[in-house]
């Protein structure tokens, strides 16, 4: 007899076995970040360069071979087979929680849909997407995502509408997220509803902006949230990085990476989320569409870059509350920033020194009797700013952790060139 295939998909081991789910190298390296969310389905991913080409999930969902697949803006056709469920479960299989993109009217080849009545259709088809993560199986859409074998619902607190649109001249988000905005509040008021520029029309609830770098200018300007106003929305930094190397960055993108997080922590009462972009990159020739991209893969194995490094290192020491800090009598290329678990009694002091020299910094720790003596100080460093990981070597700069003694809550520690530092003190 002949057999005809409508569609083959072939899947090695996948993490937590989840079917049709994702690699297991890449998923415990995201683990390892510690994430808190997962931007979804993506920017210019969502936007598709025409209105025909953008993101419709519903045509995602279902059995695979139904899924007719779509033009990518990348210039590549995607198969869809990760869909918006996929999408979902990534999330839960990460143990975070989705930040959910929806399409807001725009497309990147200036195409928009006119406030109004044309633009209700793709209103109303948000309000499914929601329902489709959010409801139960009671609901129109929860049932469909029954069906599609997740009975349970998703959590959801934040919803995006659109896509870095101050990109569309036509001046027309203002009176597409507002009519998105009342739709969606009035269906789903707890949500925390995301504009991605300015608005005028209503006050939307968080502000999503973007910034990609040179190490010179994330350097520059890490204290960018230091002076901004708090009368505003809170800020979502949804794609940020310093772009420096590639495939993926070197030393000197993680130090201007690391000096822009300082920043960004200090300011945490108006940074609800921040998320580097992009992501993942594939490091085979004609693989890649963007450097630099956070971490490298092949088809068989996969390593994180410097600023991925340092990325773990921040997140993993997190703490509960910013302590106000300053630096003074400090190099111009130093940057910090200062946290503290209660419940663990333990201080994070996060040092970047980003000059070419070892420097001597005296910490004085106001407003502490006592601290323990035996502290730990985790090192992300190399000789040159050059240095980097990449799929041969992709262990050449990784922290290194060691136990210094801390003489009471004044006393001097040296941070080397190039090198990122946090130093966990107990108290």
């Amino acid at each position: 007899a002949t057999v005809w295939f409508d569609l083959v998909s072939l899947f090695p081991p996948t993490y937590l076995d989840r079917p049709h789910g994702n690699r297991i190298d890449l998923m415990e390296k995201l683990a390892a970040m510690h994430p808190k969310f997962l931007r979804l389905p993506g920017g210019n991913y969502l936007e598709g360069d025409h209105i025909a080409e953008r993101f419709e999930w519903k045509r995602t969902i279902g059995p695979w071979v139904d899924r007719p697949t779509h033009p990518s803006p990348w210039h590549y056709r995607s198969s869809d087979g990760m869909g918006l469920l996929e999408f979902l479960e990534w999330c839960e299989d990460l143990k975070i929680e989705p930040v959910l993109a929806v399409y807001a009217g725009y497309s990147m080849a200036q195409e928009h849909v006119e406030p109004g009545p044309a633009l209700e259709p793709y209103i109303q088809d948000a309000l499914d997407e929601i329902e489709y993560a959010t409801g139960g199986a009671d609901t129109w859409w929860g049932a469909e995502r029954a069906r599609d074998g997740h009975a349970e619902p998703f959590p959801l607190h934040y919803v995006e509408i659109g896509n870095e649109d101050w990109f569309d001249k036509s001046g027309s988000y203002d009176g597409r997220f507002a009519q998105y905005f009342k739709a969606i509040k009035q269906r789903y008021p707890n949500l925390q509803l995301i504009a991605t520029t300015p608005v005028k029309s209503v006050k939307p609830d968080v502000l999503d902006e973007h910034f990609y770098m040179s190490a010179e200018e994330s350097l520059g300007d890490a204290n960018h949230y230091d002076k901004t106003d708090r009368g505003g929305p809170k800020i979502f930094v949804g794609e940020w990085a310093t772009r420096e190397g590639e495939p993926t960055p070197n030393l000197e993108a993680a130090l201007g990476d690391a000096a822009w997080m300082t920043g960004m922590e200090r300011n945490s009462d108006l940074i609800v989320m921040a998320s580097y972009a992009p992501l993942l990159v594939n490091v085979n020739p004609g693989g890649m569409q963007w450097e630099t991209d956070l971490i490298g893969y092949d088809a068989l194995s996969s390593y994180g870059s410097p600023s991925y490094w340092a990325q773990v290192l921040f997140a993993s020491h997190l703490g509960s509350e910013v302590v106000a800090s300053a630096l003074t009598d400090a190099g111009p290329r130093m940057y910090a920033s200062v946290t503290r678990d209660d419940k663990l009694r333990k201080l994070f002091v996060k040092v970047v020194n980003a000059s070419s020299e070892t420097e001597p910094v005296t910490i004085a720790l106001a407003g502490v009797e006592k601290v323990q003596p035996d502290a730990k100080l985790v090192t992300l460093s190399g000789k040159t700013p050059n240095a980097t990981n990449t799929i041969a070597n992709p262990e050449a700069i990784v922290p290194v952790e060691r136990g210094i003694t801390v003489n009471g809550p004044k006393f001097e520690q040296s941070f080397a060139p190039y090198s990122i530092n946090v130093l966990e003190i107990s108290y």
